[in-house]
């Protein structure tokens, strides 16, 4: 087929009785409690440091290890009990824990109790991205699917815009304690949304039983699909790039290149040209399809994480031409991610929850390992991050070769 024949997808204009727009919104939402779990944390690092009495600023970093772990295992669960109970029930009950546990933060009088909580706050959270996936795959199919994941993906990342900014503000005014009750009182306003607006999408005779006959059969199916097994294990490396950045961004920007407060507007300014690429994708999507655009991002990616692991092999780099690079490589996510995802579940609807989940867990865990190691090489020097960048990239781009059976670039089914 050519690209220039090929249908256009064309989402519904409305899902379960509520409009497209305030559905992608409360999904988006779902899923922006993770990235603001994440994200508001990075400037209060050097506070809980100084606060906790901890002495080496990269242990600091299991911040978010913690919390990603108990965020990617959870998923295993859930995915399996939202394809049996539905999506709703789940869904509240990670929010309340989410919001329980951000209260817990705040009072952690330790740094020990501080990681366990962010552990089972990880695990509250865990609900929300399950549900977000299986939801948009219990309403949606193909390139529709990709362009409704790519706005989704497009409100989800506003959140790191604001997210630093609004944690170091919240430090300014008071402590990093209080951190943790806005993120409480954010996950109770997306739950009560959630609650009122958000319908059931998964139908009773579509339901699984709960049963570990079912739950193997289902795993099964995951894993020992091609596509959607080396779709996700390159979604995971690919993000373990991501993870490695945000675990050393702090460091970066201001213990290397000075930004001290500016450091907000800097992580902001990636995160905005890497909302806007979602949004291009999910214009782009439909005409030209998932994997032309993910395959040739991937590709862009890891030839300038070359660049910059050479460059920086050299020596040191100035901030114009280390934040330069990034902004060409950040937008990218844009057209990796939400494509990725995609492709993975789609042959996988029958089982949509325990394929978000296992997807999931994999992609996030394994994403937090791979970033973790990449936090912890950090000597003080950029060279580590982009040679981490090198690595996971190429990993990834040999996963999707395994998955296409080498050929990349292909156009795939249109609807």
């Amino acid at each position: 087929m050519d690209v220039n024949t090929a249908a256009v997808a064309s989402p519904p204009a409305s899902v379960k009785g509520i409009g497209r727009a305030q559905f992608i919104a409360i999904v988006a939402s779902l899923m922006a409690l993770n990235a603001l779990a994440i994200d508001i944390m990075l400037p209060a690092f050097p506070n809980i440091q100084a606060d906790l009495g901890i002495t080496d600023a990269n242990r600091v970093q299991y911040i978010l290890l913690s919390y990603i772990i108990g965020f990617g295992g959870a998923q295993l669960f859930f995915g399996p009990v939202s394809d049996r109970f539905g999506r709703r029930a789940p869904l509240f009950f990670g929010i309340a824990l989410y919001a329980i546990c951000s209260i817990a933060g705040a009072l952690a009088p330790s740094f020990e109790f501080l990681l366990i909580a962010r552990f089972l706050q990880g695990i509250g959270a865990a609900a929300t991205r399950v549900i977000a996936i299986s939801v948009v795959r219990d309403t949606h199919s193909g390139r529709g699917m990709a362009a409704t994941m790519s706005l989704v993906m497009m409100v989800f990342m506003v959140v790191p815009v604001f997210a630093p900014m609004i944690g170091q503000t919240i430090i300014l005014a008071g402590n990093w304690h209080l951190i943790f009750i806005f993120m409480a009182l954010v996950s109770l306003v997306v739950g009560l949304w959630a609650m009122l607006r958000l319908p059931e999408t998964l139908d009773s005779e579509n339901r699984r039983p709960l049963t570990m006959k079912s739950i193997r059969e289902a795993f099964a199916i995951v894993l020992t699909n091609r596509i959607a097994l080396f779709y996700t294990l390159a979604t995971s490396f690919y993000f373990g790039s991501l993870f490695g950045f945000l675990n050393v961004a702090q460091p970066i920007y201001v213990d290397l290149y000075g930004l001290g407060a500016y450091f907000p507007v800097a992580f902001a300014a990636v995160a905005v040209v890497m909302a806007g690429s979602s949004f291009v994708n999910s214009r782009l999507v439909g005409r030209f399809g998932q994997r032309r655009l993910s395959h040739g991002a991937l590709i862009a990616y890891f030839a300038l994480s070359l660049l910059l692991a050479g460059l920086t092999a050299i020596g040191p780099i100035p901030f114009w031409l280390f934040f330069g690079i990034s902004m060409l490589m950040m937008p990218l996510f844009g057209f990796v991610g939400s494509n990725f995802n995609s492709i993975a579940m789609e042959p996988l609807g029958a089982i949509a929850g325990t394929a978000s989940s296992t997807l999931g867990f994999a992609q996030t865990v394994g994403g937090g390992i791979v970033g973790a190691l990449i936090g912890q090489a950090f000597d003080g020097t950029v060279f580590p991050l982009a040679a981490g960048y090198a690595i996971v990239s190429a990993v990834s781009l040999l996963m999707v070769l395994i998955a296409e059976k080498g050929r990349l670039f292909g156009i795939g089914s249109p609807n």
